[in-house]
């Protein structure tokens, strides 16, 4: 549950040094583990790592001037990234740098450590150990399950405090409802029910300027202010549009969950999907602005994202389809051929001539998978149990 905070100047310093110390330790516990070499002792691990933090608070007064949970929590936070990336469900942990990774996090028992209160309808306040009561906008209940939260700072320069709550599921609709979807970049999410949803990006207007900016930044000196502030307002436009797609997905996962019992999206690699095709400086790549272009597309579309919060808000109820095939086979007769598909809008079945929007022609044939059919082979939709040709068969007779 994230909200806007509203700090003053004073304690958005304070904010900064919490960050600042917090990506300090991140760093370092960083370089102890790319020190380490085959052959060297093991890295040191999160209680190693805080006895050393004990012994740096004590031989540094700037330091020991910040606050020792938030510097802890920075090497817990730490060891957990470690155990993901050895469990091989997250990648390894990088580098946080000032003005990109602007963060921490409090944990603790909540009027303890920390404490929250409403001033208005409108307005809250929580308390942030050693920065004081700072003002955020009030926009929804904060459960008292909350045990911890997380401040951050992004590009734009605003400030959000999110609190660590899993919400509820949404309840399941009960009409026996299954819908498809197929994820595209022009068509950001086509449902088999027709419905055709794009994600809100930035306006015209925003776009000439985004343009205008980038051509500024070019001509900025490195390290002058008028680059701070060309890429300071570049950032708010980022933000605005991240804003937007977010907002999207959270619209439109709520309204599928609540609307349809079984939803079928695709099982799209996206990080696969996204490689740069720059290669090698022996093997160069080719179209290689075509494929960054198309890159920037795909995670402007929100696939990964509208997956994710399909399969939190609707547990059980998201199947996974390969889609291979899907986007070539008439929903009307299953008759499968690259042909089927003439353009990115228009599917013409050269079989049957059954005309349907492309993508909406793709999500009809992930809604009937998900559904509980299968795929032969030649690409045919057939049901469970035995796949049976919808080709037609020589009529056999007698003498």
């Amino acid at each position: 549950m994230r909200f806007r905070l509203v700090p003053t100047p004073a304690q958005e310093q304070a904010l900064l040094d919490h960050c600042s110390h917090a990506r300090f330790v991140w760093n370092l516990a960083i370089e102890q583990h790319q020190h380490w070499r085959p052959g060297r002792k093991n890295a040191p691990g999160y209680a190693e790592q805080s006895r050393q933090l004990t012994e740096a608070r004590r031989e540094f007064a700037w330091l020991a001037a910040g606050l020792q949970t938030v510097q802890q929590q920075a090497l817990r936070d730490f060891a957990h990234a470690m155990s993901n990336f050895f469990a091989g469900t997250h990648r390894r942990p990088t580098w946080r740098k000032a003005g990109v990774h602007e963060g921490f996090r409090i944990v603790g028992q909540r009027g303890k450590h920390w404490d929250v209160r409403r001033l208005s309808r409108k307005a809250g306040e929580v308390s942030i150990p050693k920065v004081g009561w700072v003002r955020f906008r009030w926009s929804r209940p904060i459960p008292e399950e909350a045990r911890s939260f997380r401040v951050r700072q992004d590009r734009a320069g605003r400030w959000h405090v999110a609190f660590a709550v899993i919400p509820p599921p949404v309840d399941k609709p009960g009409a026996g409802l299954v819908v498809g979807i197929d994820r595209g970049v022009t068509v950001s999410a086509a449902l088999s029910t027709g419905e055709r949803l794009s994600v809100p990006g930035l306006r015209v207007s925003e776009s000439d300027r985004m343009r205008r900016l980038q051509r500024k930044l070019a001509r900025a000196k490195p390290g002058s202010n008028r680059r701070a502030q060309v890429k300071m307002a570049i950032g708010r436009l980022k933000a605005r549009e991240t804003d937007r797609r977010k907002d999207w997905v959270e619209q439109t996962s709520t309204d599928l969950a609540r609307r349809f019992d079984l939803i079928g999206v695709e099982d799209l690699r996206i990080k696969n999907m996204v490689r740069s095709a720059r290669g090698t400086i022996d093997v160069p790549g080719t179209n290689v602005l075509a494929k960054t272009g198309l890159n920037r597309s795909i995670h402007a579309a929100g696939w990964g994202l509208l997956a994710t919060r399909l399969e939190q808000k609707a547990p059980g109820r998201v199947e996974k389809i390969d889609p291979a095939y899907t986007s070539q086979i008439c929903h009307a007769c299953g008759h499968c051929a690259a042909g089927n598909r003439e353009s990115q809008a228009v599917f013409r079945c050269r079989a049957c001539g059954h005309v349907d929007h492309a993508d909406v022609n793709a999500a009809k044939n992930i809604r009937d998978i998900a559904a509980g059919h299968a795929v032969t082979a030649r690409g045919a939709l057939q049901p469970l149990g035995g796949a049976v040709s919808r080709e037609p068969q020589p009529v056999l007779t007698s003498g």
